[in-house]
């Protein structure tokens, strides 16, 4: 052992440990936006649009439950939705909130035909048109797939990012522990599912990336020679960079329990999905239904979403109007990282585009005014669920 190296370790170890007992001020999600629709613990947010006349047909981007949403908002220069707004798109997003004890019995169903259909009502409704994008990402890709196969009629576009749809792969290691998983007893043990139990797995999925040689990698970036001013400015945006995107991997809100079992049982463990047999309410989901344009996004090195897992959606559906991208990143670096900015979110927004202009078959319909008002929808599912 080379005793030099050993004491220049520990040197920048005791460094880098100084710089999280202190870490510099910073902050996430900064993009200008509103919320105009709370139903429960569910905001829709909608962004500031940045040019004067953005393209008619609005987008909505669903995340997953797990995490939150601002991973696509991190920082100015890492920002899949001010990249979306600077292309001219009007841009709403659902945050999920924190789910407590009371949203313990909450449903797929719930979040599919409850939150999700009201937000695309509340946007519809603001837009006056009859359809609206939808951007669906990770396990959102897979409510919005849900979405999209049993509202057909009000998703003008639906695009997909790193989505999984057929669960039946061993490419990942989470699709190997989901099948083997005992959701029952942790769904009655817990009732809520704890937000650090779930990321402990998924960190697990690439401990030694995702717990040690970042930290590794971060103190061999941050050293200077002394009073090296420029170099110390770098650093501090280096770790600001490093501490968002910590902030974002351990910011894991709570699931509800129900919906948990739902999804880990019908789509990880019995892959009812992609072989439309898979029920909310009662009814069946046909994704031959989609028949929307589709844009099928993936990251080829996804340790978390194998491309086996989203590819097989292209097909499935009965869109003539369909396109599969695969991009050289990962499942994080596909929404923060160099491609995200520079490739990613340019071809995304070059095949949106041509297909965000209003025709004659996305004017609002007059028999919206006719359907349940947000308010009594919201009162209905809110009833529903106090008698569970």
């Amino acid at each position: 052992m080379n005793g030099l190296n050993l004491i220049d370790d520990q040197e920048k170890f005791r460094h880098g440990m100084e710089i999280f007992l202190n870490p510099p001020d910073f902050s996430v999600g900064k993009t200008p936006s509103e919320i105009i629709f709370q139903e429960d613990k569910m905001k829709l947010i909608h962004y500031i649009p940045t040019v004067e006349k953005p393209h008619p047909v609005p987008i909505l981007i669903v995340y997953a439950l797990v995490n939150r949403y601002y991973i696509l908002d991190l920082q100015p220069d890492k920002s899949m939705i001010k990249k979306l707004l600077d292309e001219g798109f009007d841009v709403y997003v659902i945050d999920w909130g924190y789910p407590s004890g009371v949203d313990r019995y909450l449903t797929l169903d719930d979040y599919v035909n409850g939150y999700i259909n009201n937000a695309v009502d509340k946007i519809r409704e603001r837009s006056r048109l009859d359809k609206i994008t939808l951007l669906g990402v990770c396990q959102g890709g897979t409510f919005s797939i849900m979405y999209a196969a049993l509202h057909p009629e009000k998703v003008k576009n639906l695009v997909t990012l790193v989505a999984p749809v057929d669960f039946d792969t061993d490419k990942g290691l989470l699709h190997l522990w989901a099948k083997s998983l005992d959701v029952d007893k942790i769904v009655d043990y817990y009732g809520i599912v704890p937000g650090d139990f779930l990321n402990a797995g998924f960190l697990l999925t690439d401990p030694f990336r995702l717990m040690i040689d970042k930290y590794v990698g971060l103190f061999d970036r941050i050293e200077c020679e002394p009073n090296d001013t420029a170099c110390s400015i770098r650093n501090e945006e280096t770790i600001k960079n490093f501490l968002r995107m910590e902030k974002w991997i351990f910011d894991s809100p709570d699931q509800a329990g129900e919906t948990f079992r739902q999804f880990m049982k019908d789509c990880y463990q019995k892959n009812l999905l992609i072989k439309n047999e898979l029920k909310l309410n009662g009814k069946k989901i046909n994704l031959k239904n989609i028949n929307m344009p589709l844009l099928n996004v993936m990251a080829e090195f996804d340790h978390l979403v194998p491309n086996d897992a989203s590819k097989p959606l292209t097909e499935a559906v009965s869109s003539s109007d369909k396109e599969t991208l695969v991009f050289p990143t990962g499942h994080i670096g596909i929404f923060v990282g160099s491609k995200s900015q520079k490739e990613v979110c340019p071809r995304i927004a070059e095949w949106l585009k041509p297909r965000s202009h209003v025709d004659g078959t996305n004017e609002k319909k007059p028999d919206l005014a006719k359907k349940k008002t947000h308010e009594q929808k919201r009162k209905n599912r809110k009833s529903k669920v106090n008698i569970k």
